[in-house]
């Protein structure tokens, strides 16, 4: 196997190092390419979160049995009851009085005696 005269190399180097338009267009190039390779990672994993929050804003938790089913389904799969589809049902919000606005709740506190 022959090898490439160091005249080519000289040549692409100079091509890299002179500030030419084919020069100054490979660096361009060579840049962006850089710049896609460092941000995908990125756009890949902001992707798949946003798809992730969608999934599960489509899932509800079954009252008897606690599987995840979607939404739009009357009964559960796993089990066989009935699904409500009211916000207790999707875990918002699963305190035992959820009647009392928290503008009105308040938390009473009384200082003890250290002795």
């Amino acid at each position: 196997m022959a090898r490439p005269s160091p005249l080519i190399w000289l040549i692409l180097i100079l091509i890299f190092l002179l500030p030419t338009a084919l020069g100054r267009f490979l660096l361009d190039v060579a840049g962006s390419l850089m710049l896609v390779l460092l941000a995908l990672p990125f756009l890949i994993a902001g992707a798949g979160w946003i798809g992730w929050r969608i999934l599960q804003s489509r899932l509800t938790k079954c009252a008897v049995c606690g599987a995840s089913i979607f939404t739009d389904t009357a009964q559960c799969p796993v089990c066989g009851s009935q699904v409500s589809n009211d916000k207790q049902s999707k875990g918002i919000g699963d305190q035992s009085d959820s009647s009392i606005p928290a503008s009105s709740a308040t938390i009473d506190i009384t200082p003890k005696d250290i002795d």
